[in-house]
């Protein structure tokens, strides 16, 4: 089931795609009274989301082509998760580009956070702060959706926790990202987290998902692998982080990024103005957004 965010008639709801794509079901037709999307997923469980699916199919929608399609979550509860370095090919690259802040052995998954003032909806233009960003890159990524507060999970309960997926660029300034000892500014400014188009309910999926993940600048292939390469895997992250933290439903953690990014290329290719960034992952869909 794909579970959106979207305006129409001035109004920010929560909706249900139908199976064929053709109308937008709002959850407030169905009996819930979340108000976003941050709500919804706090009101939810297996019996309520199998009951939402079965009865979307029978309700009257919006045609999809009349509502404006937002980020699914367009302001997250917390900073997102991120995990760095996490397909061994990017690991090469991204020490090829500048062994200092990427290099070295990892016998642990790398963590940082990414604040998200608002994140950016497909089709929105990317704002790429020219004036003080050089080395403006992107990270196409699969993004996990903690559906609801986890806290000492075991492995065999991981996805018993996790929501769903949906795809996000990690938008990244590489010339802030090195000069600082941590990645936060550099990956933090504003529209730096296009998010969407949507989620997609985990039944949907053999889980954890191995799915072809690719990006595309300008039309031109950059990134092509597959989310069952991941270094460290949605089993291992996700009861590792909540043996310390309570990961609360609405939780993102975004799984890191495969090889092709602009800083791999010898010589690097950066984005600049008008260039257009598409990211997609087979299963979820695709999300577009062009540098301003």
């Amino acid at each position: 089931m794909k579970v959106l965010t979207y305006k129409h008639g001035g109004e920010t709801a929560v909706g249900v795609l139908k199976n064929d794509g053709s109308e937008v079901v709002p959850v407030n037709y169905l009996g819930c009274t979340a108000l976003d999307m941050n709500g919804f997923l706090e009101l939810q469980d297996a019996q309520k989301l199998e009951k939402l699916d079965k009865n979307k199919e029978l309700m009257k929608g919006i045609p999809l082509e009349e509502v404006q399609i937002l980020s699914p979550i367009p302001h997250p509860k917390q900073d997102v998760v991120c995990l760095g370095i996490n397909y061994y090919a990017h690991a090469e690259e991204a020490a090829r580009f500048h062994d200092e802040a990427f290099g070295g052995e990892r016998p642990v998954p790398i963590y940082f956070a990414k604040r998200v003032n608002r994140a950016l909806a497909d089709g929105e233009p990317i704002d790429g702060h020219l004036d003080i960003v050089d080395s403006l890159d992107y990270e196409v990524e699969l993004a996990v959706i903690i559906g609801k507060d986890a806290k000492d999970v075991k492995p065999e309960e991981v996805f018993d926790y996790v929501f769903g997926y949906t795809i996000l660029n990690d938008m990244s300034a590489r010339n802030l990202q090195t000069a600082h000892k941590q990645w936060y500014f550099g990956k933090s400014l504003d529209d730096f987290t296009p998010i969407g188009p949507w989620i997609v309910t985990k039944d949907e999926f053999t889980n954890p998902p191995a799915l072809p993940i690719r990006s595309y600048v300008n039309g031109e292939l950059r990134q092509d692998s597959n989310t069952g390469l991941m270094i460290n895997g949605i089993e291992k992250v996700i009861c590792q982080l909540s043996q310390g933290m309570t990961l609360q439903a609405g939780t993102i953690i975004a799984m890191g990024t495969p090889a092709g990014v602009g800083m791999g290329f010898q010589p690097p290719k950066f984005l600049k103005k008008g260039d257009v960034v598409k990211c997609e992952i087979e299963g979820i869909g695709t999300m577009t957004n062009e540098v301003k």
